[in-house]
């Protein structure tokens, strides 16, 4: 008996180790992704992962994808690098394998700046580099710099001309920047306890997946206000305002990219407008079949049930401290029109309402409705009628407080009823050329290119953002900073081989399921680099 439980502890020992062994080997300490991501300054709004693998650089060899995407002189200084460093004789060993992350960051001069973190094998230390800078014809200049307390290299690279700062970080991790204000930023950085500013993929999703991104929402406004002259852009502003992390997997196409994953709102925040779609089911979306050709962006939002939408709407402003001036709108047009306008519309509204600006800078409002007869009815009661289905409200921010803060734009607007869709604009003329664009079904949805770019998104969805680049050319003229408009028209191939980007939130568990696509236009498809 003694002998029989011996053999048994034996046993339950030797199990014990291996299972400790075979989990550990599962998430190596180097390519441990929390760790590492905790060492990245935490006003980054984009993370890109990726493994430093030749079967990850074969894939996208020569792809005119990345090459559009990050630019070709980007792309080139990052290739420059892999081959001069992590592919060094002297280095290779300690990187072949380990994950790397591309971080962009806002600089202080309203630019935009990447940082690579990197974890370095066992082994690795300041050592290997002094080794390195001893050698002859490398094409680098590795001098010694100290930042924040902290090691480091400034590393001048004789093929690209310009200087790449290495910080030398806890526990073997390594960032390095060609700007040095990032760099410094990334020496002085001190993770927060208790706070995450990215979530992260599980172990084993993150092990099977080719590339991933991970977006910071309460990021996106410094990022925006570096790449936008015009302060008021509502370009992706929605999703701008959001308190939430994502995190998302690449699916490889070779005519676009796709990213799939989740988007966690964080509920310790304060709530956003979109926060309202999480108590919401997924929609099919039909309202963009009418968007006119003309569309250069758009957000379309999705409800399965309008009734509850609306009441918690209106508790979203009451939270705001909107309440009195909302019932104070809604009072008056009682008092003076007998009408519940608030109960009464909400009735008649449909799924979906979207908001869509076209190339020439119309603002449009596009809202199904269930009866486009009565909608006609209860909107003449508040309104200044022009003919039998149009006119011009008489009171102030009605799309407000009816249909949220995404549809402000929309102080005194004239309207439009066509079948059973509302129309709603700033001006007569805007109104009058939708009009034209439906009446002779001129629509983005009858382009065969918008139809392959559609084929690839989500068909339900609660929120949608989508921009055609060729038609939001003339708003990025307007609205962007001239360094990075001027980058958008010269840089070849870049974002104007692009045909349409688009990204989507599906409600899941008071989160979202989120789909991001960009697809290479025909054009691009056709010519070679």
């Amino acid at each position: 008996m003694r002998k029989h439980i011996i053999i048994t502890l034996i046993l339950l020992i030797v199990t014990a180790y291996v299972t400790v062994v075979y989990f550990k080997n599962l998430n190596p300490p180097g390519t441990h992704t929390s760790r590492v991501m905790s060492a990245i300054p935490d006003n980054a709004s984009i993370i890109f992962e990726f493994n430093n693998d030749t079967s990850f650089y074969d894939i996208f060899k020569n792809s005119k994808l990345f090459t559009a995407f990050t630019g070709k002189q980007t792309l080139g200084e990052l290739d420059t690098l892999r081959q001069q460093l992590l592919q060094n004789s002297f280095l290779a060993k300690y990187f072949d394998g380990q994950n790397i992350y591309i971080s962009l960051h806002p600089s202080a001069n309203h630019t935009l700046s990447l940082l690579l973190t990197v974890s370095a094998a066992k082994g690795f230390g300041p050592m290997v580099i002094n080794q390195l800078a001893k050698q002859p014809n490398t094409g680098l200049v590795i001098t010694p710099l100290m930042s924040a307390g902290k090691k480091g290299y400034n590393i001048y690279i004789s093929a690209l001309k310009k200087r790449f700062y290495v910080i030398y970080k806890e526990e073997n991790t390594l960032s390095g920047s060609f700007s040095k204000e990032t760099a410094d930023l990334s020496a002085a950085y001190k993770s927060k306890k208790n706070e995450s500013t990215f979530v992260l993929l599980p172990e084993q999703q993150n092990a099977n997946s080719l590339a991933n991104i991970y977006v910071n929402y309460n990021q996106l406004n410094p990022l925006a206000d570096a790449l936008f002259a015009n302060k008021n852009s509502d370009i992706f502003k929605s999703f701008r305002l959001l308190p939430g992390l994502a995190a998302l997997t690449l699916n490889y196409r070779t005519d676009a990219l796709m990213f799939n994953g989740a988007t966690s709102v964080l509920l310790n925040k304060p709530s956003s407008y979109l926060n309202l779609f999480t108590n919401q089911r997924p929609v099919i979306n039909h309202l963009k079949d009418i968007f006119p050709s003309t569309t250069a962006y758009s957000t379309n939002f999705s409800v399965s049930d309008p009734s509850k939408f609306g009441s918690d709407l209106s508790a979203w402003y009451t939270k705001a401290g909107l309440k009195n001036e909302k019932d104070k709108v809604f009072n008056k047009i009682k008092a003076e029109t007998g009408s519940n306008l608030q109960n009464d519309f909400t009735k008649l509204l449909g799924n979906e309402f979207a908001i869509v600006t076209t190339k020439y800078f119309e603002k449009l409002a596009i809202i199904s409705v269930k009866n486009g007869s009565r909608l006609n009815l209860l909107l003449a009661n508040i309104s200044k009628t022009v003919t039998d289905n149009s006119g011009q409200f008489s009171y102030d921010k009605i799309p407000f407080f009816l249909l949220g803060d995404a549809f402000a734009v929309f102080k005194h607007p004239n309207y439009l009823i066509i079948d059973n869709y509302l129309i709603l604009a700033n001006s007569p003329g805007e109104l009058k050329s939708y009009y034209d664009s439906y009446i002779n079904r001129q629509f983005l949805s009858k382009n065969d290119q918008y139809t392959q770019f559609d084929n690839l998104l989500a068909a339900q969805s609660n929120v949608s953002f989508m921009l055609i680049f060729k038609n939001a050319e003339p708003v990025f003229k307007r609205d962007l900073n001239p360094a990075f408009y001027n980058y958008l028209e010269t840089n070849k191939p870049g974002w104007r081989d692009f045909y349409g980007v688009a990204w989507q939130f599906s409600s899941a568990d008071k989160n979202f399921y989120t789909n991001f696509s960009i697809r290479l236009s025909n054009d691009s498809l056709t010519v070679k680099n």
